[in-house]
């Protein structure tokens, strides 16, 4: 941008600042005329006037003790408010956390099921499979010659036995 155009765009910006304060200023002089009146419109209140609307008078001719034991009554309203969001906030607190731990304990619970399942089909599968397989024949029934080879046990060398001659 050209600084002929910054110093435009800025002295632009400048007058609409001036001019939003003043359109302020002239309309909180009109304000300021009609802050002692408070007007009813319908079932609201304003402090504009609206068509229908009635003028309420809204002065306080309480006591100054009356207004301070109004004030406490407030307070001690806010301080019990307080208290009991602060005990239903904890009361939330604790049924979401418990919400939470359920919701991982029943996904816990439902893994070591689908675990013992597919350890169970795999359990039936092996043994479907080892059923279906033919049996070997065991050699350990034959005697003879090769009963070394088949794994027997060795043969035990007899003792002489002395002659009483």
């Amino acid at each position: 941008m050209s600084e002929e155009k910054k110093r435009r765009k800025r002295s632009g910006t400048t007058a609409i600042a001036i001019f939003s304060i003043a359109i302020c200023t002239a309309s909180m002089g009109s304000s300021a005329q009609n802050a002692a009146q408070t007007w009813r419109c319908g079932s609201t209140y304003s402090d504009q006037p609206c068509e229908g609307g009635k003028t309420v008078k809204v002065n306080d001719h309480r006591s100054d003790e009356d207004r301070r034991a109004a004030d406490a009554g407030t307070r001690s309203t806010q301080t019990q408010a307080d208290r009991l969001e602060r005990s239903r906030l904890s009361l939330e607190k604790a049924a979401y956390d418990r919400d939470q731990r359920a919701a991982r304990e029943a996904r816990s619970a439902a893994l070591a099921e689908r675990r013992l399942a597919m350890a169970e089909q795999r359990e039936h599968d092996r043994a479907r499979k080892a059923a279906s397989e033919p049996r070997k024949s065991s050699m350990s029934f034959s005697g003879g010659q090769n009963a070394k080879a088949a794994g027997d046990a060795p043969e035990r060398k007899k003792k002489k036995r002395k002659s009483a001659d």
